[in-house]
């Protein structure tokens, strides 16, 4: 006689100083593109929920935006979402990059996730970045910060020990019937993950001029017929925080927002399975990051 496995699920979020990896370890978890990545910091800005189906097991992972110092009512109000997030999960994987020292940011959320009624996992990132000997100090450098559930090293990349850091915030979830259609690998609403994608392909090559002042906006989707196949037209406004700005997005002649709208295309027509037409233009809302009512009005 077998013993009887109890099937489990519940939710679980990386939380993690910005550019820790998170974003990057959940597309490698679903097996598919559910948050937008990129090497600028604070690139996640909404709570993305990607859901992995086990036989005995459903894993339902929150991406978070990184906390940081908040510099803005936007940076504000980023942190406050991740500590909402993460109040409400059962499990919460403190991600930790291999390749960076254990830095005061790393403490600080260390202390304030180590009073949370959830488990927490330290997962440490990156780690194809390092020899065995630096992973080594790491690990142990990060097993001293605080007594955690497990500590996994992993990395999204590769995907080496992704599977077991699966298995360990699995098996940490709550016993529960499945709370997602099979079907379902995230709830992030359609909209949302187009202007995310175009968000996305608009930080592409502006390295540091300005990562935090593009914010998209779609304001229509319309289905229409062509050529006897169907096509998604898509019109996406690019807000940005000066005239200086709009031009750096638009590039000379145009040529940079036509590497946009080359990739957003690209990766939207993945997600739809679709044909697309994609309108796009770029508007100055100015310093829409400290302005409650363009945040609003910006989805935030």
């Amino acid at each position: 006689m077998t013993d009887h496995v109890p099937y489990r699920a519940g939710f679980a979020c990386f939380v993690g100083r910005p550019n820790a990896g998170k974003s990057t370890l959940t597309n490698a978890i679903i097996g598919s593109k559910i948050a937008i990545t990129s090497n600028r910091p604070q690139t996640t800005r909404h709570v993305v929920r990607g859901i992995l189906h086990r036989p005995d097991s459903q894993l339902i992972l929150v991406d978070t935006p990184g906390l940081h110092k908040p510099r803005t009512l936007l940076g504000q109000r980023l942190n406050d979402l991740v500590r909402a997030t993460w109040s409400e999960t059962d499990v919460v994987g403190l991600c930790i990059p291999a390749d960076e020292k254990v830095g005061p940011g790393d403490r600080m959320i260390s202390k304030e996730i180590s009073e949370l009624k959830g488990k927490v996992v330290a997962v440490v990132t990156k780690i194809d970045l390092v020899s065995k000997g630096d992973l080594a100090k790491q690990l142990m450098a990060v097993s001293e910060m605080a007594p955690f559930a497990d500590v996994v090293p992993c990395s999204a990349m590769t995907g080496e020990n992704v599977d077991t850091l699966v298995g360990v915030v699995s098996d940490l979830l709550p016993e529960s019937p499945q709370l997602y259609p099979d079907h379902m690998i995230t709830d992030e609403p359609e909209r949302v993950m187009i202007a995310e994608l175009i968000r996305e392909a608009a930080l592409e090559g502006v390295r540091d001029e300005l990562p935090h002042s593009i914010a998209v906006v779609i304001e229509e989707i319309l289905e229409e017929e062509s050529e006897g196949a169907t096509r998604q037209h898509i019109y996406a406004d690019i807000y940005v925080e000066r005239p200086s700005q709009k031009a750096i997005v638009i590039g000379k002649g145009g040529a940079r927002m036509k590497q946009v709208g080359t990739q957003a295309r690209r990766e939207i027509g993945k997600l739809l399975d679709s044909r697309i037409y994609l309108d796009l233009h770029v508007r100055v809302a100015k310093d829409w990051q400290r302005n409650p009512k363009l945040l609003q009005r910006l989805g935030f």
